[in-house]
């Protein structure tokens, strides 16, 4: 068990996802994720990765549903923490939101906040407004999705409040320099780890993927990058490295105070 000096597994899962056919997405999944088993603390897909990035109801997950149980069938099989975002119908509204099970089938959900709305997201989806920070194994996780690396406000570590933040994604190549340089860019502002998990290929839109998942230091140097394959990668990172670095570059207490208005 990971304890404050001991390393967090954390595995990237980066593929192309079938569109909006969950059975068929997750029981791809289900086989390639068979070689994690007991082997990582921390599996991360995709957005959506069990339809796709659409503005439609299917694929939506309602209740309890199941995805939500094939969720935490793996992450009780795998014996990790099992992360992604999926479509989901609540009280008559839409929302992309990321979901996290544990081993013990304790669950954790974030609602998506900044809704893509050059692609129509806002026009479908409910946004959320409450940050989610997930403890793990003495960690503490951010959730975030796709297009709120873009704001670095909702992404700020205020208080040192979590040591890895990690965002799903569906991030279309043509902005990939921007999701490269952002990603980064996080890390570095946050003094934390940051995980980035993209899709490979088209989606039913006909919009190209090139992945580009990667987990980043605290530094903003590259500890893992996926480039455009199909794989499965799992690095260990140091929770004592990052409180050292933090103790000897604290920037945390010169960073400017702020109250976040809805």
């Amino acid at each position: 068990m990971s304890g404050p000096n001991n390393p967090l597994r954390v595995s990237l899962v980066q593929f192309e996802i079938a569109w909006e056919d969950p059975l068929a997405n997750c029981a791809l999944l289900e086989e390639k994720l068979q070689l994690l088993i007991n082997q990582t603390d921390v599996v991360v897909l995709p957005e959506m990765f069990s339809t796709g990035f659409s503005m439609n109801d299917q694929g939506a997950e309602i209740g309890h549903g199941p995805v939500i149980k094939w969720l935490k069938l793996m992450a009780n099989r795998l014996n990790a923490l099992v992360v992604g975002s999926i479509k989901c119908k609540e009280n008559n509204q839409f929302f992309n939101r990321f979901v996290a099970l544990t081993p013990n089938g304790e669950k954790f959900c974030y609602d998506k906040k900044h809704l893509f709305r050059m692609g129509g997201e806002d026009q479908f989806y409910t946004a959320g407004n409450e940050r989610r920070i997930i403890s793990y194994k003495n960690w503490n996780i951010a959730a975030f999705v796709c297009y709120d690396l873009r704001f670095p406000v909702w992404s700020r570590n205020v208080d040192l409040s979590y040591d890895l933040a990690i965002y799903v994604a569906n991030w279309p190549a043509v902005r990939a320099h921007a999701w490269n340089t952002l990603l980064r860019a996080r890390a570095i502002e946050n003094l934390s780890y940051v995980v980035g998990v993209n899709r490979i290929g088209q989606d039913g839109n006909e919009i190209q993927y090139q992945g580009d998942s990667a987990l980043i230091s605290y530094l903003g140097n590259d500890l893992l990058n996926l480039s455009n394959k199909d794989s499965i990668r799992t690095l260990s990172i140091s929770k004592s490295d990052l409180m050292e670095f933090r103790e000897k570059f604290p920037t945390d207490l010169d960073a400017d105070h702020f109250e976040l208005i809805n």
